[in-house]
């Protein structure tokens, strides 16, 4: 027995003033059972009708070569600009700081020089050969001492003495050297740069 057919019979009873009958306990299954197909096909008839997320909308893949085939027809961009004026202090300040790089970088490589060299005895060399050269015949010592120019605190002294010294020129060269371009941009103008972009 269907849905269908258990409320029809219970309609036309109440019609002619019986008393409708109690299904029995087939009855109820056949109409649970009945229920329950009718809701897994009404799903079922949904998920059917449903488009996929797929077709909904296009995946941002499909749009990347059109992009790159538009850059790639269209050609890089050039501007023209001229350098008008440069700050001579922050000329100043960052000719002061790539001199005290410098410094510490020439520092540190004479330091490290002179070990390895100290350790592979360069220096003795040298001084017996100056000794043996300014020594006069029978004499222990001579006249001339070149050992003593070798000595570590003299040479990292001289060389620390001598990147202190291009801390202060190159700064103050630097400095001036802004000064003069900003005098002569403002006479001839300032230097042409062109800018593109990279491909």
């Amino acid at each position: 027995m269907n849905a269908q057919g258990g409320p029809a019979k219970t309609t036309s009873s109440r019609e002619n003033g019986q008393k409708p009958a109690r299904p029995n306990e087939t009855e109820v299954l056949d109409l649970t059972k009945d229920a329950t197909q009718a809701e897994e096909e009404q799903q079922n008839e949904t998920i059917r009708v449903r488009p996929s997320l797929t077709s909904e909308a296009p995946p941002p893949a499909v749009e990347l070569p059109k992009k790159k085939a538009a850059a790639a027809s269209r050609l890089p961009r050039k501007a023209h600009l001229v350098l008008r004026r440069v700050e001579p202090w922050s000329a100043m300040k960052f000719s002061f700081v790539v001199s005290l790089v410098c410094f510490v970088v020439l520092f540190v490589a004479v330091a490290v020089l002179y070990g390895v060299l100290s350790a592979i005895g360069v220096f003795d060399s040298i001084v017996q050969t100056v000794n043996q050269l300014t020594q006069a015949d029978g004499q222990t010592t001579g006249s001339f001492d070149i050992s003593s120019w070798f000595e570590p605190v003299r040479i990292l002294g001289y060389t620390a003495l001598i990147g202190a010294v291009n801390v202060v020129l190159i700064t103050a060269l630097s400095t001036l050297g802004a000064v003069i371009y900003n005098i002569a941009a403002d006479l001839v103008g300032g230097v042409e740069v062109t800018f593109s972009e990279a491909e």
